[in-house]
């Protein structure tokens, strides 16, 4: 039994349509998991910036910290009098 022509190019057009589905399906999954693993490098870049920031954050901080604790001594009446004490006790600074 011999099949038509309309029916050659009928299964031929739903095997191509099959085709370009599972083409299309492997090509949005390709493109998902490449961008997924671009997401999961950015989401690690960021992170590692954050944390460097805060810890820059937190040294310039600590340097604040100190040259207050040096501004507020050198302000100080109990120190300027400590000092002042100091050198009439040693003229030669």
């Amino acid at each position: 039994m011999r099949q038509r022509p309309s029916t050659n190019i009928l299964f031929a057009a739903s095997i191509m349509r099959s085709r370009f589905r599972f083409v299309f399906v492997v090509s949005c999954l390709t493109a998902f998991l490449i961008f997924t693993v671009y997401l999961r490098s950015a989401d690690n870049r960021i992170f590692y910036q954050i944390c460097r920031l805060n810890t820059e954050q937190d040294r310039l901080k600590q340097q604040l910290w100190q040259k207050q604790l040096h501004l507020e001594n050198l302000i100080n009446p109990a120190a300027v009098s400590q000092r002042l004490g100091e050198e009439k006790q040693n003229p030669e600074k």
